[in-house]
């Protein structure tokens, strides 16, 4: 009994978006069926943000301000490394 639930803690928020998911793509498929596309379109966004987030979770990223701020810096450097060395009579269409 205490395997199953310190599992159960420890897996706690992966359940809960793998359930989120599966709710979010069985209210999209009625929502479709019944022509509410706008609907539809809010549960996708959910299944698709459910699923970023079991994935995140199961690869043990964690989403802080800290790592968010040092991806833009990292993301930053990249852009100039990569500007500075297009040619500056690039052709353009």
């Amino acid at each position: 009994m205490g395997t199953l639930t310190a599992s159960l803690v420890l897996m706690r928020w992966e359940l809960v978006s793998a359930v989120m998911m599966f709710l979010a793509s069985t209210f999209n498929v009625k929502c479709r069926k019944t022509s509410r596309n706008g609907i539809a379109f809010i549960f996708t966004g959910v299944g698709i943000g459910m699923s970023c987030w079991f994935v995140t979770g199961l690869l043990g990223i964690t989403l802080s301000m800290e790592n968010l701020h040092n991806f833009w810096h990292i993301t930053k450097d990249v852009f100039i490394d990569v500007m500075s060395h297009t040619p500056t009579d690039y052709p353009m269409p």
